[in-house]
């Protein structure tokens, strides 16, 4: 009997190889950022604004981190730390339309329209007009401008919803 033990001392596994959900000390090969971006178009907000913590952990806080945290926050209706997400992600040389669209959907929603139709101007420049998405947050937000009295019910008519890419438009609930 001792010896058959003693066979199975020196046998271990084969190099690489692990038990189901043994830790081998390995990061997962997935980029955070891009599993944010994914869990965002899927509508798993709240996963998606772990997924960009941990790419924030992982890579700093850059652009994109910055923008996918904001942006995450919108969907979950945090409005004033998607504010301070964004407009610190737009402060860099890397902001993209999309960013500035973000920021305007959320002035937008905090009722500020001035603010909010310069920053979807920016995008709408930035972007030559070509994202639909933006063109029509835009139009919003410069009606709502123009529409200098406020009125309870006709805020309620509006939602965010999201188009993916990091899009959000402002659309007319039926």
């Amino acid at each position: 009997m001792t010896a058959a033990l003693a066979g199975c001392l020196g046998a271990g596994r084969p190099e690489g190889h692990s038990g189901p959900g043994a830790d081998t000390g390995k990061q997962s090969e997935a980029d955070p950022l891009l599993v944010g971006h994914r869990l965002m178009d899927a509508g798993e907000f709240d996963l998606a604004h772990r997924a960009y913590t941990r790419a924030g952990a992982a890579q700093g806080l850059t652009t994109d981190v910055l923008a996918g945290l904001g942006s995450a926050n919108l969907a979950m209706g945090r409005l004033g730390t998607a504010e301070r997400l964004l407009r610190r992600a737009i402060e860099g040389d890397e902001a993209t339309p999309e960013m500035w669209n973000n920021l305007g959907v959320v002035l937008v929603e905090k009722g500020e329209y001035q603010e909010a139709e310069q920053m979807l101007r920016r995008a709408y420049a930035l972007d030559n007009g070509a994202s639909d998405t933006i063109r029509d947050n835009l139009r919003l937000a410069l009606a709502k401008t123009r529409d200098s009295g406020y009125d309870a019910e006709t805020e309620k008519d509006y939602k965010v919803v999201r188009r993916g890419g990091g899009k959000y438009l402002l659309r007319k609930t039926p």
